[in-house]
């Protein structure tokens, strides 16, 4: 199953390229499911159609799913919401109030994703076509299973132990009730699920494509996009250039636009020269139906087929040497006074910005020491070495 994630700032258009998308897929066949995790639910919008809480064919092979975000909450998250509305209650706060508090930020987002993995492990798809969230949330929501895998397998469990142990005491001592076991199970079920999601976003036959205009505050939102999603090993396989202006018979308003673009979009193919480059020409009318979207496709795609397997170098390698191995990772943009590199046990802490992954060592990697560190060609490489080395 071919599964792609368009992002990009809001407003670029990235709605629509994912409408378009996913109807070249349709009309070549491919049983097409679209949905999204943004809150705006844009899709309805670029279909032209009402959308309900299921699946809806609105073309042959061609699906659209706005998600039910309240009846996968209640699925996901009842047992831990009642826990919390018990403590809540105990100490005083209002009801309604209290009710939301226990909604977790971002939940629609979170859900919608747990949608996905629903969809992906069934067998009546060929493609899913996600509109993600503009990038900052997309970016948070993605690197959420990695957080939440390292809480769980390094916290979680001396929590639970602790409190099984102590909490007739800690009840009393708290004045508020501990949670039960089915509470911890409901925690662990939703890490595995989505845990099951990363497992899926980050395989060879999904990838992510963002979605810019040709404005230097876009393009730099899209290079750093790039970065951070090739630090959590997220395959990003392209860029789609959207609402160009074009250059014929531009009156000399137009020309000033199109030669400021013209130097963005120069910029655009220098930074993303390692993935495809695709552009669509501003549209006197917004693209709305079938026809206009199978239309604006075929204008940024042309004969290349939108769901081709990235042929993008692997997020993520080891490479072995003859005294130990060296770690490579994805970094374009980056020089090495940009990256922070530590060592935690079994984990290597790599620090880029405000973004953080905590790589858990292979343990053929584990057993060595650090020997040294680069950034060369957008990539971080980290020299391990036997400790006796």
């Amino acid at each position: 199953m071919r599964i792609l994630l368009l992002t990009g700032k809001g407003g670029v258009g990235k709605s629509t390229v994912a409408a378009a998308t996913a109807t070249l897929a349709a009309a070549a066949g491919q049983r097409t499911l679209v949905l999204s995790t943004d809150a705006a639910h844009s899709l309805a919008d670029a279909f032209g159609v009402t959308v309900g809480a299921e699946p809806q064919e609105v073309a042959p092979d061609l699906f659209v799913h706005q998600v039910d975000a309240q009846l996968r909450f209640e699925q996901s998250w009842a047992e831990i919401q009642g826990y919390l509305l018990s403590v809540l209650e105990v100490v005083g706060v209002d009801p309604v109030a209290a009710e939301e508090l226990t909604v977790i930020p971002g939940a629609e987002e979170v859900l919608a994703l747990l949608e996905l993995r629903h969809h992906a492990l069934g067998d009546d798809w060929d493609v899913i076509v996600v509109d993600c969230a503009p990038t900052a949330e997309t970016l948070r929501l993605l690197a959420l299973p990695e957080a939440l895998g390292w809480y769980m397998t390094r916290v979680f469990p001396a929590e639970r132990r602790m409190v099984k142990v102590l909490k007739p005491v800690l009840a009393r001592a708290a004045g508020v009730p501990m949670p039960e076991d089915d509470v911890f199970a409901a925690v662990e079920r939703l890490h595995a699920e989505i845990d099951e999601v990363r497992t899926l976003l980050t395989g060879r036959d999904a990838s992510v494509r963002l979605v810019l205009t040709p404005e230097r505050v876009v393009l730099a939102e899209a290079r750093r996009s790039y970065t951070t999603l090739s630090l959590f090993g997220y395959r990003v396989d392209g860029v789609v250039a959207n609402r160009v202006f074009p250059a014929d018979d531009a009156d000399p308003w137009r020309a000033g636009w199109v030669a400021a673009q013209a130097e963005v979009l120069e910029q655009v193919a220098d930074s993303f020269a390692d993935v495809e480059v695709w552009r669509s020409e501003y549209r006197p009318t917004e693209p709305v139906g079938l026809e206009a979207l199978a239309d604006l496709g075929r204008q940024v795609y042309g004969e290349r087929d939108p769901l081709v397997v990235p042929a993008a170098r692997e997020p993520f390698r080891v490479t072995r040497t003859s005294d130990g191995a060296v770690l490579h990772l994805r970094l374009p943009f980056v020089g090495r006074a940009d990256v922070d590199l530590a060592r935690d046990g079994d984990d290597l802490v790599v620090t880029v910005a405000s973004y953080r992954r905590l790589l858990t060592l292979p343990a053929g990697l584990a057993r060595h020491r650090v020997a040294g560190a680069r950034v060369d060609g957008g990539e971080l490489q980290v020299r391990f070495a036997a400790a006796g080395q």
